[in-house]
């Protein structure tokens, strides 16, 4: 399954595992391999069920959750490689397990309308507000409390 050129860019041809993050960069889900790390290190990717951190060692056959994109990709290890591949070879290197579950049109229309009303009613100031800011939501405020009254 593997070509010549792959085996080239293999450090060792039987190479039994690999950290994960340099497996992430080769196989080509993250440019870099510190992306890779913190994508890691931020519980975005599970190994066999478990959140893995960068330096776990992974196997064939592995069976990796990355959380990718604002959706969940399930993939098998086929191949190990420690640096990266042309795109073409570093496909060869997993299965990516399509669920049947995946959302219809509609529920995909629904989703996305409903993150952007909770983009809105996202407070929009993080830490204490500028005086701008401030006059900005006490207008707001009065305005709310004044039609009530009413």
């Amino acid at each position: 399954m593997f070509t010549d050129i792959m085996k080239e860019h293999l450090n060792e041809e039987n190479q039994e595992s690999v950290r994960l993050d340099c497996w992430l960069n080769a196989a080509r889900f993250y440019k870099t391999r510190s992306q890779a790390a913190r994508a890691c290190n931020g519980r975005k990717v599970k190994v066999n069920g478990e959140t893995a951190k960068s330096h776990k060692e992974i196997r064939v056959g592995d069976e990796i959750l990355v959380f990718q994109g604002g959706r969940y990709r399930k993939l098998e290890i086929l191949g190990l490689a420690s640096r990266g591949l042309p795109y073409s070879e570093a496909r060869l290197l997993y299965r990516e397990d399509t669920p049947e579950d995946r959302l219809s049109s509609e529920d995909t229309v629904l989703v996305s309308l409903y993150n952007k009303t909770y983009k809105r009613l996202k407070p929009r100031y993080k830490g204490r507000p500028t005086k701008k800011e401030r006059r900005k939501m006490d207008r707001e405020r009065n305005h709310f409390f004044k039609e009530e009254g009413e």
